[in-house]
């Protein structure tokens, strides 16, 4: 047998033993797809509040609550859900428990920082910890907010470190495939900074909009008569304050840069409108329809 098929058989057998750390909206829906693929035995929850954790037991999420130590004993892959500001600390809990041949990889929505973070708790067992990103999600949080389908169709980012092997690689992708996702690789600057215009961005506008209507005198009129453009725009804006603080604060050099370019269209536009100049403000919203359709319709 090849290295290369030994590779690909490990990449596909079920995974004995998962823990989540972060049974919300994105770990649950990680546990709840491998469980409906059947490629996980016994899952692991692992996080701060325990009512939360409870709730997953009882909606089959897990099988069962522990610490991080102990997750990191007897677990076979980790996935870190949890808000990218806490995966230093907790790293550096599981560091000296970790199980031979365990996998630790995450689903931070940043790359740089999180590399790391991991780096730095990790020290020589740095190898063992592949990162990834899926990008999927909802305004939802909490167990109750975990869907099988979540990652059906949907785009996971894989973006390995020059220490990982190539097998523990084959080992996440598989993970995520059997959830149903399209997995990619990118590099975690690239990442970072992509990320930072076409998912980041879009949630820190909708965000200070929303803070915007709510602190004006008349934001329960507003919100009387708000409709779908209001809803469709400001949905992520309920989203997890928590997660997106350390979203915003652990990408902030890509975040500035993508604002400063922003900033230089939302100039623009507002220079029309002080000249009235009707013209230049179609020109500007027929490019957005154009490409905004074209995207949609794969163009």
């Amino acid at each position: 047998m090849t290295l290369q098929q030994a590779d690909a058989r490990t990449a596909a057998e079920p995974i004995p033993v998962l823990a989540v750390v972060g049974v919300g909206l994105i770990g649950g829906s990680f546990a709840a797809a491998l469980r409906r693929a059947g490629q996980v035995g016994r899952v692991l929850g692992v996080g701060r509040n325990g009512p939360s954790l409870e709730r997953a037991r009882e909606l089959g999420l897990i099988d069962e609550a522990v610490g991080a130590a102990e997750a990191a004993a007897r677990a076979d892959l980790i996935m870190l859900a949890s808000p990218v500001g806490t995966f230093g600390a907790i790293l550096a809990e599981m560091r000296a428990s970790l199980k031979p041949g365990a996998i630790v990889t995450d689903a931070g929505s940043t790359k740089v920082a999180v590399a790391q973070a991991a780096r730095a708790a990790l020290g020589e067992r740095l190898a063992c910890f592949v990162p990834g990103h899926p990008i999927a999600g909802a305004e939802k949080v909490g167990p109750d907010a975990a869907d099988p389908c979540l990652y059906t169709g949907r785009n996971v980012v894989l973006t390995p470190l020059p220490e990982n092997a190539a097998a523990d690689v084959a080992r996440v992708r598989a993970a995520w495939e059997a959830c149903g996702a399209r997995v990619l690789e990118m590099d975690t600057v690239e990442h970072d900074q992509v990320l930072a215009s076409v998912s980041h961005m879009p949630h820190f506008l909708a965000a200070v909009y929303v803070a915007q209507v709510a602190r004006s005198a008349d934001s329960r009129q507003r919100l009387a008569i708000a409709g779908t453009g209001f809803r469709d725009f400001t949905r992520i804006a309920a989203g997890s304050a928590e997660m997106w603080r350390d979203i915003f604060v652990s990408n902030r050099a890509a975040m500035k840069a993508e604002l400063a370019e922003v900033r230089t269209v939302l100039d623009e536009a507002e220079r029309a409108l002080d000249r009235g100049d009707g013209a230049a403000l179609e020109a500007l919203l027929e490019e957005a329809a154009r490409f905004r359709r074209d995207w949609k319709t794969g163009r």
